[in-house]
Order: structure tokens, then C-alpha cells, then sequence
């Protein structure tokens, strides 16, 4: 039987108090922990050439902080009332920036816009909107989600739609996180199996397709094949990256005595600055900050069995897999494990547009922390820990 979409109990009940931290807090000590991880390695990274990057990063920090305790205080329930308003205002900004002369292009990718001296990366406000419209439709349908269209054409075609205009910029790796979290939202709202992997498969072959016809992608999935033959080419950077995780060794050489600062590795403050922690700081250091993502994703699910109703334990579950998912993505690129992509690592690269969507997913989950009251497991929804 699905689960009822329940009324939010009192969050001033006695069950909703407990000592310690409890899994969202613990969640917001490892979050503080990598920003100020990255706040060393934007300061190390960038002292060569600018101090501005970690003035930036300090303010970006701080948006992010005020953003995340903003939406920590919201009523979500009105926020759900107003969610198609959000999806509708979310997907226009993307047109916006498909359209030459409003969207700022960089490197060939138009994926920013600009307010005065501001940018902003439109594709994470994309993940919020995604999260909180298909929450939403899953959780109003719970008792069809076994039906073709209503549990799965529907919502694949709100995925395809944030998905799509994301692709248009081109985006391929937010593409791929966007539809990877939707389709596992599917999953633990209950949809068919069949459905889902018919859906994998079908986007596995449009984003080779599309590899295929991109000749500069296509050149740089190559080349991934063959990293050191390739070296001075397109696996320059994850070359660097890789010989700055070798010099590192176990405890590094100090920060700020590493040699990929010195603009051997380009633009190491922001996709690749886990190669710069690991030259700088070591085994140790790295070993450290996957452990904090592990951690946050654990105590993620924790909380997560906790859920109230239907919208809230898939709000909550979006959140996490946007967090642990684009760690996963950023952590295999920068380590050789998967093919190069620009995706940053939440909450140390430099970059203000992903520092506010992670003040944002922490935000979400310190307001949940507040409703909710009761420890249980939502019948009718496929638990991350079964």
C-alpha cells in the first residue's frame, strides 16, 4: 500500500527533542568542516595569482550561510503550494540563458546570468526546482505510481524538461546529475522497474549520441582512455591532478609549498582543488574529506527515515543525492576515475552559484530537522537503507 501524504506533526512534540547533535547537525558540523577545508586550499590555490578568489569565496560563504538559514526558517507545506510557480520561474531562467546576449558564455558553455558584476549558474537553481516540483507530483500521486502514465511519463517528462534545457547550454554532466536524481526519486516513490531502466538505457544512448556528435567531447572521452598519452593534450589537466596526488604522498607538502598553484594546473581553485588538497595536505587530508561526505550522506539517510509524509521524504532524499552525487562525480573525475567534467566539489570549490545550492540542501534539511517528529519508515516508499 502507498504511503499516506500525512499531516505534519507538532514539531514542538516531546519526540522531536533529544540530546546530542543528531544526524542533521552532525551534517552541518561536516559541511562547515569542508568549507573551511576550502577555504584553505581557495587561499593556497590562488595566493599566485589573486586574493580576490578568497575574498569571494569568504562572501560566497557567508550568502550561503544566510541563504541556507533563510530556507531553513520557510514553511515548506506553503512553499509546496506554490511549487509549479517556482518550477515555471526556474525553467524560464533557463530559456534565458539559451538566448545569445542574456546568457553570459564561458569556454563555449552558455550557463551564466549576469547581474552587474554578479553571475549566477542558472543549472543549480535547475536542481532545487527539480527536487521540490517532482517531491511534489510523486507524493500527490502515490496511489498511480504503478500506472504508465501518471507514475511515469508525467514526472519523466518534468525531468526531461530540466534535463533538456540544461543539455541545450550545453551541460552534459549536469544533465546526467539532474536525470540520475530524478529517475532515483522515481525508484523510492515507487514506479516500475521496467519503466526505470527502459529510461536508463534510453538515456545512456542519447547522452552517447550526443557524445558522438561533439567532436571536442568525443576528443576528450578519447583521450580519458589514455591519460599519459595524452598529456599534453586533453588530459593536460587531469595529468597535473594525478601528479600532484603522487607528490602529495601521505602528509603532503605543506600548505601552500605546492608546485600545481603555480599554474600547472589550471583553474585549480575550482573543479579540480581536491588535486590541490591532496598535494598540500596529503593522504591524510583527502582520506578526511571523503569521510566527511560519507558521513553527511549516512547521517542523511538516518534522518531520512524519520519522515513525516510522502513530499518530505522525497524533498529530503533529492537534497542528499544532489550532495553525495556531485561529490561522487567531482571526486572520480579529479582522481582519474571518470572522464573529465566541470562539476565542483560541494561546499570547498571555489564558486558562489554551488556554495548558495548547498546553503540551500543543508537549509532544507535543518527545516525538516524542526517539523519532524516521529522515528519511522514511510510504507509504500523503497528505503535507501531497506
Amino acid at each position: 500500500m502507498p504511503a499516506r501524504d500525512l499531516d505534519l506533526p507538532d514539531p514542538d512534540a516531546p519526540a522531536s527533542r533529544g540530546g546530542g547533535l543528531g544526524p542533521v547537525g552532525v551534517i552541518l558540523v561536516c559541511a562547515a568542516a569542508l568549507s573551511v577545508l576550502g577555504l584553505m586550499a581557495v587561499y593556497s590555490s590562488t595566493a599566485f595569482r589573486s586574493s580576490s578568489f578568497f575574498y569571494k569565496q569568504i562572501a560566497g560563504l557567508l550568502l550561503a550561510t544566510g541563504v541556507g538559514f533563510v530556507v531553513s526558517r520557510l514553511d515548506l507545506e506553503y512553499c509546496r503550494r506554490h511549487v509549479w510557480v517556482i518550477a515555471v520561474g526556474v525553467l524560464a531562467l533557463l530559456v534565458l540563458v539559451a538566448i545569445p546576449g542574456l546568457g553570459i558564455s564561458v569556454n563555449g558553455s552558455r550557463r551564466w546570468l549576469g547581474f552587474g558584476p554578479i553571475r549566477f549558474q542558472v543549472s543549480e537553481l535547475a536542481k532545487v526546482g527539480l527536487v521540490f516540483v517532482l517531491a511534489h507530483y510523486l507524493a500527490i500521486n502515490q496511489s498511480r505510481m504503478r500506472e504508465l502514465k501518471a507514475g511515469f511519463a508525467v514526472p519523466l517528462v518534468i525531468i526531461g524538461g530540466f534535463a533538456g534545457l540544461n543539455m541545450l547550454q550545453p551541460d552534459f554532466g549536469t544533465t546526467a546529475l539532474i536525470a540520475a536524481v530524478g529517475l532515483v526519486l522515481l525508484f523510492l516513490a515507487g514506479a516500475r522497474w521496467l519503466y526505470i531502466f527502459v529510461s536508463t538505457g534510453g538515456l545512456v544512448a542519447v547522452f552517447t549520441v550526443a557524445i558522438l556528435l561533439n567532436p571536442n567531447r568525443l576528443t576528450r572521452f578519447l583521450a580519458f582512455l589514455d591519460v599519459e598519452g595524452n598529456k599534453q593534450a586533453g588530459t593536460y589537466q587531469l595529468y597535473q591532478a594525478i601528479l600532484a596526488f603522487a607528490s602529495g604522498g601521505i602528509g603532503g607538502v605543506g600548505l601552500g609549498q605546492g608546485r600545481q598553484q603555480m599554474n600547472y594546473l589550471p583553474e585549480a581553485h575550482t573543479d579540480f582543488i581536491f588535486a590541490i588538497v591532496g598535494e598540500e595536505l596529503g593522504l591524510i587530508a583527502t582520506l578526511g574529506a571523503v569521510g566527511l561526505f560519507l558521513v553527511i550522506f549516512v547521517c542523511g539517510l538516518l534522518h531520512l527515515r524519520r519522515a513525516p509524509n510522502q513530499f518530505q521524504y522525497l524533498l529530503v532524499a533529492g537534497c542528499l543525492l544532489f550532495i553525495a552525487l556531485q561529490a561522487i562525480v567531482n571526486l572520480g573525475v579529479v582522481t582519474g576515475r571518470l572522464p573529465t567534467k566541470g562539476m565542483s566539489l560541494p561546499f570547498v570549490s571555489a564558486g558562489m552559484s554551488n556554495l548558495v545550492l548547498m546553503g540551500i540542501l543543508v537549509g532544507v534539511l535543518v527545516n525538516t530537522r524542526r517539523a519532524w517528529s516521529r522515528k519511522e519508515t514511510l510504507p509504500g516508499t523503497r528505503d535507501f537503507l531497506g
